[in-house]
């Protein structure tokens, strides 16, 4: 295995890919607490969402492999965690439509920034803060909502339909940041 396998940020980023069945599979379990044991998986993995990132750059461990894999375990474990809510929730509308929401920015800003990259312009649709903010209120609320207790669903309803809206400013930021290569290309 190469030596940039093997840095610690991309571990944890490999653990958070390797999470994703045990969340999957832990939400299908017939035991009680089973909600939350995949709340503490998806939780553990959001961590290390921001965990692997700091070490990277407090390692001087950075690496194309590692730019590549962290969103793509992000999204993979986002989406993962949403199919989950929305089967739980299917009735409710501000899950669905959240979930829809989420993921359809995920995809198209993951195409814009691969068309930016290949005409060398991948950091005019870099992360911005709102991209930072929006990915810790979906975070947050996926974890809440993951717990499957009434008690708490309000409050994971709510951030949720804030981190959707976040997500569509953050789309927005980043069309309008690539709108000119967009429309002369």
């Amino acid at each position: 295995m190469p030596s940039v396998l093997l840095t610690a940020p991309n571990i944890l980023t490999l653990l958070r890919v390797g999470l994703i069945p045990v969340l999957v599979l832990l939400a299908y379990l017939p035991y009680d607490w089973r909600y939350l044991a995949a709340a503490a998986v998806f939780l553990v993995a959001a961590i290390t969402d921001w965990f692997d990132g700091y070490l990277a750059r407090r390692l001087n461990q950075t690496s194309a492999f590692g730019r590549f894999l962290d969103p793509v375990a992000d999204k993979l474990m986002v989406a993962a965690a949403l199919i989950l809510l929305v089967q739980w929730h299917a009735d409710n509308l501000l899950v669905v439509v959240s979930a829809i929401i989420i993921v359809s920015r995920e995809i198209t800003i993951s195409a814009l920034r691969e068309w930016m990259a290949e005409l060398g312009k991948r950091a005019s649709v870099a992360v911005s803060y709102i991209g930072k903010l929006k990915t810790t209120l979906q975070m947050s609320s996926i974890t809440v909502l993951l717990v499957h207790d009434p008690r708490l669903d309000s409050v994971g309803f709510a951030l949720l339909v804030v981190a959707a809206v976040l997500t569509l400013w953050s789309m927005c930021i980043y069309l309008k940041a690539a709108w000119p290569d967009l429309r002369n290309s």
